[in-house]
């Protein structure tokens, strides 16, 4: 399933395939079978991806596929910790945020990492509902709005 979803958001062919209702019903499910096959998918993947070509709902397999990937992290305990920082982080602070973020939750979590250099400094965590914006950025902001308020 990942391979799928990274296939789909590398190739701009394919996301117009699935997603444009100017191609055939079987010109789509000819494409999506070759790229079953080609990526070595399993049969009930195929057969699924054809039934969704024969019935014209490729156009929502992006958000199955972020679905089943939610509810597998779901099943196994993992969440995803959005994190945006100024520099890249190394593998050494990557696995220290994640080791602290897991003692926190109780639950695997897994990095999206991002670089903003616009930050300047720190880095912003997004964790479910939860933000963690220890950016140089934003206290900045937060300093000159308290200047604002005292003069």
């Amino acid at each position: 399933m990942e391979a799928l979803g990274a296939a789909i958001d590398a190739s701009a062919d394919l996301r117009d395939l699935i997603g444009s209702p100017i191609y055939p019903r079987e010109a789509q499910e000819k494409a999506i079978g070759a790229l079953a096959a080609k990526m070595g998918l399993s049969a009930p993947v195929a057969n699924g991806l054809a039934l969704m070509a024969q019935k014209r709902r490729l156009f929502a397999l992006p958000q199955l596929l972020n679905a089943l990937a939610a509810q597998i992290a779901e099943e196994k305990g993992e969440v995803t910790a959005v994190v945006t920082a100024a520099t890249a982080l190394s593998k050494a602070q990557a696995d220290k945020l994640a080791a602290a973020l897991k003692a926190q939750t109780g639950k695997t979590v897994k990095l999206a990492m991002s670089v903003d250099e616009s930050l300047i400094g720190g880095m912003i965590v997004k964790l479910g509902s939860k933000m963690i914006d220890t950016s140089v950025k934003s206290k900045l902001a937060s300093l000159q709005n308290a200047m604002k308020e005292v003069g």
